[in-house]
């Protein structure tokens, strides 16, 4: 077991904890609705994540006579991966980019944007479509979807005991018990958010660390996160925020809103690319 496959059990494990710890406040049956209504609505986007993911990026399917080299360059990694060929899009966004998804190997998509075939050698691409095919083989989607259902249930908990508290109000030792409900529900989705964009970094590192044990090199996949951070910065793609996880380097890189705050900054679910290139090419140990 890898460092950061230890990360993710660590971090799934203090979702768990932080959910304990609500349900403390406010009682097991409201514990077990919350993360159930969690579980649902993110069990949906779970099972619809493929379709989701590939419409909100307008992305299409291609056939090997449309795109001949990438479904050789995917179904080679496959094979050496040993998972089965995922389905392969792309989409027309100029930004250099890539992403992954569906519910497991059986199931999994590759896509690609135009820009990335543009900008990218083959060397590159095949870097990049080994730190994808490494999320598939890894199962990085259920993963995020777990740690999503946790956070949206550990937040719906937390804002029922605040409204719960506010309106059964009382004196005494029951009013600082209020107080302390209300801080735990305003602390606590911030806490859960933090834990899931730690999981989501570790499995960043982890898909860099498989894709480049697949090539026997990580520095094709380091020279193409240099070009793509570079691009994501200058040539700005439209992405739901809620989607902008599942790409290589985060989209969202370069927006900024009025005023020069950077928007990126509000979804820092990806580890610093300059971290991962160092890694990748040994300066420092995953």
């Amino acid at each position: 077991m890898s460092k950061n496959t230890f990360k993710t059990f660590v971090l799934l494990a203090g979702f768990g904890a932080l959910l304990m710890g609500i349900g403390s406040f406010f009682g097991t049956g409201g514990l077990i609705i919350g993360l159930g209504i969690g579980l649902v609505f993110v069990g949906g986007s779970y099972w619809f994540s493929d379709t989701l993911a590939v419409k909100a990026a307008g992305a299409k399917p291609v056939t090997e006579q449309e795109a001949p080299q990438l479904y050789a360059i995917v179904r080679d990694l496959a094979q050496r991966d040993g998972i089965p060929m995922p389905r392969v899009y792309i989409s027309p966004a100029a930004q250099p980019n890539a992403f992954a998804t569906g519910r497991g190997p059986n199931r999994a998509v590759v896509a690609v944007t135009q820009g990335l075939l543009q900008v990218l050698d083959e060397d590159e691409i095949r870097g990049v479509l080994a730190h994808e095919l490494s999320h598939v083989k890894n199962r990085d989607i259920l993963i995020g979807s777990v740690a999503a259902a946790l956070a949206m249930g550990i937040t719906f908990i937390a804002r029922m005991a605040m409204w719960g508290a506010m309106f059964t109000g009382g004196g005494g030792d029951r009013e600082g018990n209020i107080f302390g409900v209300i801080a735990m529900a305003i602390l606590a989705p911030i806490a859960a958010a933090l834990l899931q964009m730690a999981l989501s970094r570790s499995r960043e590192f982890e898909a860099d660390r498989s894709g480049a044990e697949l090539l026997g090199d990580g520095e094709p996949l380091a020279r193409a996160l240099e070009k793509i951070e570079v691009y994501a910065k200058q040539v700005p793609m439209k992405v739901d925020p809620a989607q902008a996880t599942a790409y290589i380097i985060n989209p969202l890189t370069g927006r900024k809103s009025t005023g020069g705050f950077n928007f990126a900054n509000l979804f820092t679910t990806h580890p610093p690319t300059e971290e991962r290139i160092a890694r990748l090419r040994g300066q420092t140990h995953s």
